[in-house]
């Protein structure tokens, strides 16, 4: 049974830092492009970041670019989201995703998700 488990959410005040995982299990991921989405109340799902497994090649959406940097540990098949400098609207829960390339991706053709973790960053 492929897995993709999120952990790290919680509760922070503005400025300071977060560091979502994303443990994978029942497959191998090599081939595939990870990312990580979120969803704010009211608001439509959105891409965060997203780096191929194996080479790198990471993309950000504009507004986290120099806070957020994305990474992945192949050994482990953990992938991790590192959050610094978090704003109030980076308020959302966090999904974790997988596709076969990052262009879908960045597009939600996602193959899987994993069940969210929540991040909530006050003022």
């Amino acid at each position: 049974q492929v897995q993709l488990v999120e952990s790290g959410g919680g509760l922070v005040q503005a400025g300071n830092s977060l560091r979502l995982s994303c443990a994978t299990s029942g497959r191998t991921f090599s081939g595939y492009a990870m990312g990580w989405f979120r969803q704010a109340p009211g608001k439509e799902r959105e891409f965060v970041a997203g780096m191929r497994w194996i080479g790198g090649g990471q993309d950000y959406l504009d507004s986290v670019k120099g806070r957020f940097a994305i990474s992945r540990d192949n050994a482990k098949n953990i992938m991790t989201l590192q959050m610094n400098s978090l704003k109030p609207e980076d308020t959302a829960v966090y999904y974790c995703a997988a596709s076969m390339a990052v262009a879908r991706l960045k597009t939600q053709r996602v193959d899987y998700w994993g069940q969210g973790t929540q991040v909530t960053v006050f003022s």
